[in-house]
């Protein structure tokens, strides 16, 4: 492998403005979705005493489960030391600290008050998952912080492998933290489920490469730097394999939930009965999500043209949202079995009440909030890349692969 030089983001001034512009724009729409909220209240959404958990969580778990994937880029060329991924580094950590810090600032916005995270960060509850993950969020930013300042200070890269295996390590926890959210609940029995702890660690490999591919080839194609086949390719046929490592997963869930009689009705609910839930289950998280990128990207023609990698990389983000959003609001949305095997006990709140899922229609508030997370995210990244050198001046094949012969 030549070596590789880095540069700044040297797309032309109005065209990035106006980028920023569009963004910012997304953005305080963002800030007057969650002004309304909070000044109203959350009745104005589609949240309710049953469903507390709505939209902007689903924007939220998508974008802090796709930082820790994004990271994987990085992890390969360093903990792996496969060279022809070095050159990514850079972007990967870059999208890590970004897609985490737009997670993050939707479900702080969506407490209602946000200034309940103070609660958070001075009173725990060691016995709660969530009071770990705000060891494993903070942690993250600062391990992803120092690694990339000794991937990119020269005077540092002998402390750079260490740092990654360190990254790696963090953020392999941080994820089964997260997907350990649904698993520890136990009262749900859409949630009460050990393997969504290392589900939620291949899903994370999978959405954050993803958007890696998505931003990659955006930012290059914006400032006419070239990706080599060698790169893409190697790229693409990784998101297969997380593609199909997800669709595994989603079939080894659900054979072992419906092994127990108890979770026969909930089963029945999400993938036959479920309405809306049934359908993003099927036509979103296994099709969209699964199904469709593996075809694509094995596919003897789609598969090796940029369209085709782009359109993957696309199902897979939204069949992502899908996923959570069935996860999610799905779990919340079957009624809590108060007296297992007892007389259905009804309530104000409809606990108990078998076969009445409750109903969720989100609103436009939480979309916002959400898409301005997204917004977020992309805004930190352009800024970064157009003020420091994280973009690589060329990954074409003769730049990252020392065997490439030209024709």
């Amino acid at each position: 492998m030549k070596k590789v030089h880095f540069s700044e983001w040297g797309i032309e001034s109005p065209k990035y403005w106006g980028i920023l512009a569009i963004l910012a724009v997304v953005i305080a729409m963002a800030g007057v979705a969650v002004y309304h909220m909070e000044h109203n209240g959350h009745w104005v959404t589609g949240m309710t005493n049953q469903i507390v958990w709505g939209m902007p969580h689903v924007f939220a778990i998508c974008l802090i489960v796709a930082a820790s994937g994004a990271l994987n880029v990085a992890s390969i060329g360093s903990v792996f030391d496969k060279k022809l991924y070095k050159p990514l580094a850079r972007l990967s950590g870059l999208l890590a600290i970004t897609l985490l810090a737009g997670g993050l600032a939707v479900l702080v916005l969506d407490l209602g008050k946000p200034d309940r995270l103070l609660v958070a960060m001075t009173h725990y509850n060691f016995k709660s998952i969530f009071a770990w993950n705000i060891y494993l969020y903070t942690g993250f930013f600062a391990i992803v912080a120092v690694y990339l300042w000794f991937m990119m200070d020269r005077r540092m890269n002998k402390y750079y492998k260490p740092a990654g295996i360190l990254a790696f390590v963090w953020r392999i926890i941080l994820t089964t933290g997260t997907g350990s959210i649904f698993g520890f609940i136990v009262a749900r029995q859409g949630y009460d489920a050990a393997i969504y702890a290392p589900m939620f660690v291949i899903m994370s490999f999978a959405y954050g490469l993803a958007v890696y591919i998505l931003v990659l080839l955006f930012v290059s194609k914006l400032d006419g730097r070239e990706v080599g086949d060698k790169v893409l390719f190697r790229l693409k046929n990784l998101l297969g394999v997380f593609a199909a490592a997800v669709f595994y997963f989603t079939v080894v869930l659900h054979l072992a939930t419906l092994y127990a009689t108890e979770n026969h009705e909930y089963e029945y609910f999400i993938l036959a009965n479920g309405g809306i839930y049934t359908v993003l289950f099927w036509l979103g998280w296994v099709l969209l999500g699964c199904l469709v990128p593996i075809g694509i990207v094995y596919h003897p023609v789609l598969g090796k043209t940029r369209g085709g990698i782009i359109a993957a990389a696309a199902s897979v983000i939204v069949g992502g949202l899908a996923t959570i959003y069935v996860i999610v609001i799905g779990g919340q949305a079957f009624p809590m079995a108060m007296f297992p095997g007892k007389t259905i006990v009804a309530s104000g709140f409809f606990d108990g009440v078998n076969g009445q899922p409750m109903l969720y229609s989100p609103s436009l508030p939480e979309f916002l909030l959400g898409l301005g997370g997204v917004a977020l995210v992309l805004m930190l990244t352009f800024i970064g890349i157009r003020v420091l050198r994280f973009l690589p001046t060329t990954l074409a094949d003769e730049a990252v692969d020392p065997h490439h012969a030209k024709s």
